[in-house]
């Protein structure tokens, strides 16, 4: 969760380098509040009885998406950053299929060793702050 909270406080920073862990992390529990709120609100929108309840509840998805949209193209920068890649690489993810499957190689890439142009490695940073 710690990972989670690092990418909404680094909301807007486009700067810097994001490790693999970061990427992953801030993914997978976003993507299970997603299917929480999902689930919750279809389940709630479901039992309703107004039509007018039933799609007032799917505006909680919505809101949770848009919430998360700036910190999430963020941290794909930062960890494109990473592998030694400018941010605008996530625009080859417009390219059905073969952009989706090219940026999820991009990202699951080991960092790129020592510092970069976009700054110093953060495992470096990390494990010298952890001894």
């Amino acid at each position: 969760m710690d990972w989670y909270i690092k990418v909404l406080k680094q909301y807007a920073d486009f700067s810097g380098r994001a490790r693999r862990k970061e990427y992953w992390m801030f993914f997978l529990i976003n993507f299970l509040i997603s299917m929480a709120i999902g689930f919750v609100s279809g389940f709630i929108g479901g039992m309703s009885q107004s039509a007018s309840m039933a799609s007032g509840m799917m505006i909680l998805p919505l809101l949770y998406s848009l919430a998360v949209l700036i910190p999430g193209i963020a941290v794909g920068v930062r960890r494109l950053h990473d592998t030694g890649r400018s941010g605008w690489w996530l625009l080859i993810s417009l390219i059905p299929i073969i952009g989706a499957i090219a940026l999820i190689i991009f990202l699951v890439q080991d960092s790129q060793p020592g510092s970069n142009r976009y700054g110093e490695n953060p495992k470096g940073v990390e494990s010298a702050m952890e001894v």
